[in-house]
């Protein structure tokens, strides 16, 4: 296997390298992480050069990484995020944009830009990465990788830096289905499986993505179809996929401004515009927002709910658009965002897993078909993942 650093996904600096355990599961797998996850005596950089030297060198692995260590994959080292996952598109002004292998003139996506650029160019077999606002999802739709993101609460968080805890979630990704399955069943605890028999089709989402994105995405819709058996169209979101959004966008940011507020007023960081702008979103977010968002969660929780009893799954665009080009300017990159967070924002706010699975290609540049269950039914959506790509 290649370690060099062809498209800069790892951090700079000397890389990282721990064998895992000989005779575990995951032995001969390589593993990378994102560069928000404690590895002892490795410092948490998080993205941005100020972080570091603001928090002490940890002492202990995450709980993922020490999970992953423990089932025999080697860990080859950490990969660059945006700054403190403040990003969803892969663009870092300290470090630099990894490159990504399967749209090389287009974002990787992000926060975990890093990782899923490592996996995409076959620098490892996995990749640890964040997601709280589609953090794992979007890379995983830019780059044509697996990419899952577990209910939220499933997986241990332990030593993994926050963002918005109510939202926060560690996912990983996979270039194929059955090492897909292998890592999620070290994660999660729990072989893939049953399959579900019944398949929502999210018409209000494929209305939402482009034609171009929709028409992309049939042949693997109806691929699904075929496994699940009985399919039907509803919309998910009946308030509206942007009053969704709004609800994420007004709940993370204050979040966000909670969990970094400390170091933001002791040590006067350098960061990116567009970061110091998100952290001043939510620290004067009003009260009143913050409220009706946390309303609105509870509905977008409670139809979710509604939707997916058990043996019953969702699927829509993971996003609406491929990649975007690199270097657009932050007016045009903040419309491209306001419309990820539409089909994105049902992860933070209901806490359902959600997979995306590769397959579908607009203008030569990936597209991912996301499937979402009821939350605890991880091992359903890894099942169908394997089996989608077993019929593909």
């Amino acid at each position: 296997m290649n370690l060099d650093d062809v498209v800069n996904a790892f951090v700079p600096g000397p890389r990282v390298r721990i064998s895992g355990r000989a005779d575990g599961p995951l032995a001969g797998l390589s593993f990378a992480v994102k560069d928000l996850f404690d590895v002892a005596g490795v410092p948490t950089g998080g993205g941005n050069h100020d972080w570091a030297a603001f928090n002490p060198v940890p002492e202990r692995h995450a709980w993922a990484v020490q999970t992953l260590l423990d089932a025999g994959a080697d860990l080859v080292g950490k990969t660059i995020t945006d700054e403190v996952s403040l990003g969803i598109l892969g663009e870092n002004a300290f470090d630099g944009t990894p490159v990504n292998t399967a749209a090389p003139d287009r974002v990787p996506g992000g926060s975990s830009s890093g990782s899923a650029a490592a996996v995409a160019a076959g620098l490892c077999d996995t990749a640890l990465g964040t997601d709280t606002g589609g953090s794992v999802r979007v890379p995983s739709s830019f780059c044509g990788l697996y990419g899952i993101r577990p209910s939220h609460g499933r997986v241990d968080v332990t030593g993994m830096l926050p963002q918005a805890p109510t939202s926060d979630t560690t996912g990983w990704f996979a270039r194929d289905a059955q090492t897909f399955a292998r890592v999620s069943t070290v994660m999660l605890g729990e072989a893939p499986g049953p399959l579900p028999t019944r398949l929502l089709v999210a018409v209000d989402a494929f209305g939402f993505a482009d034609p171009e994105v929709a028409e992309a995405l049939a042949p693997m819709v109806a691929r699904l179809g075929r496994i699940v058996g009985d399919v039907r169209e509803e919309i998910m979101a009946p308030q509206g996929l942007s009053v969704w959004a709004r609800a994420q966008r007004t709940l993370q940011p204050v979040e966000a401004w909670q969990t970094f507020r400390p170091w933001v007023e002791s040590a006067n960081p350098r960061m990116a515009f567009s970061v110091a702008a998100g952290l001043l979103n939510g620290a004067r977010m009003p009260e009143a927002d913050r409220v009706w968002a946390a309303l609105m969660r509870q509905e977008a929780r409670a139809r979710l709910r509604y939707l997916l009893p058990p043996g019953t799954i969702l699927c829509l665009p993971t996003t609406p658009f491929p990649a975007p080009k690199r270097g657009l300017p932050q007016p045009v990159l903040q419309a491209l965002k306001d419309r990820i967070s539409c089909l994105c924002a049902q992860g933070g706010l209901t806490g359902s897993p959600q997979v995306s699975l590769p397959g579908a290609n607009v203008d030569g540049a990936p597209v991912g078909l996301s499937i979402i269950g009821g939350r605890g039914t991880d091992a359903a959506l890894i099942a169908v993942a394997k089996a989608m790509e077993a019929a593909s």
